[in-house]
């Protein structure tokens, strides 16, 4: 139930779907004795969609979860082991066009290559299944070995977890095949503002693992960039907003002990 609600109810909740919906509903009340009040509704999203497009709350809101876990230390020596989770290639895409087809979060993947050559004897597992809704898409693993044969990266060196469909099954199942001793290092390699809910996690299904975000998307100064057009901003908006909407559901369901979990 959790996993269906995740997928469906966070959807309506994105700001611009909510704004979006508002909107329609008060150009519905237009024709009704509720005119009044459905031309203010109607206004009011409208002014909040270009508001939020415009102005940078939705980029804030992803710059204060990519700021949260700082760039991994390799001053304190080589891991056991290196975690990557998926959400960076999309599988029903790269069934359709033959080859893996990657997102804005390439870094994640990007990261096995620089790692395994850094770290030539630490384990890597990619955790990555079928998240969408509707089953019957190949899991998002399957297509990693393609990539590490580009990125010239041998298969053996890598571990393939294809079962999970969320952060929380990225935990159960890695640690199911890590099966980590006590004091070894573990590296968890996943996109900046996606780290605090996965290091939330990885902690409650312990699994003792250390942050190496990638894939930023804000300047770590907090500085923003200029909006040539409130799509950006949108993009940031919802995106930031289900992360952070995320972060609350997990923590009110126990899936993560506190709320925004930190180093």
């Amino acid at each position: 139930m959790f996993f269906v609600l995740s997928k469906t109810v966070s959807i309506l909740l994105l700001p611009s779907n909510l704004l979006i919906i508002a909107g329609l509903t008060g150009l519905a009340l237009l024709p009704t004795r509720h005119r009044r009040a459905g031309m203010r509704v109607a206004v009011t999203s409208l002014v909040l969609l270009l508001a939020i497009g415009f102005l940078p709350v939705g980029y804030l809101l992803a710059n204060k979860l990519e700021n949260r876990f700082p760039p991994w230390d390799a001053s304190r020596g080589a891991p056991v082991g290196i975690i990557v989770l998926g959400g960076t290639i999309s599988p029903g895409l790269s069934a359709d066009r033959g080859e893996p087809q990657l997102n804005q979060d390439a870094g994640r993947v990007l990261a096995i290559a620089k790692l395994a050559r850094q770290f030539p004897a630490a384990r890597i597992i990619f955790s990555g299944g079928n998240g969408a809704l509707i089953p019957g898409r190949p899991p998002e693993a399957d297509f990693v070995y393609p990539l590490l044969d580009d990125l010239g990266v041998p298969r053996a060196r890598v571990v393939l977890e294809n079962r999970s469909r969320n952060t929380e099954e990225n935990a159960t199942f890695t640690k199911d095949i890590a099966q980590p001793k006590p004091g070894e290092r573990w590296l968890l390699v996943t996109s900046a503002w996606h780290m605090p809910r996965a290091m939330g996690c990885f902690r409650r299904a312990g699994f003792n693992v250390e942050a190496y975000p990638v894939a930023w998307h804000t300047f770590a100064s907090g500085k923003f960039p200029i909006a040539e057009s409130p799509v950006a901003g949108l993009h940031y908006a919802d995106a930031s907003a289900h992360e952070w909407m995320g972060l609350l559901a997990y923590w009110l369901t126990g899936r993560i002990a506190e709320f925004l979990p930190a180093p």
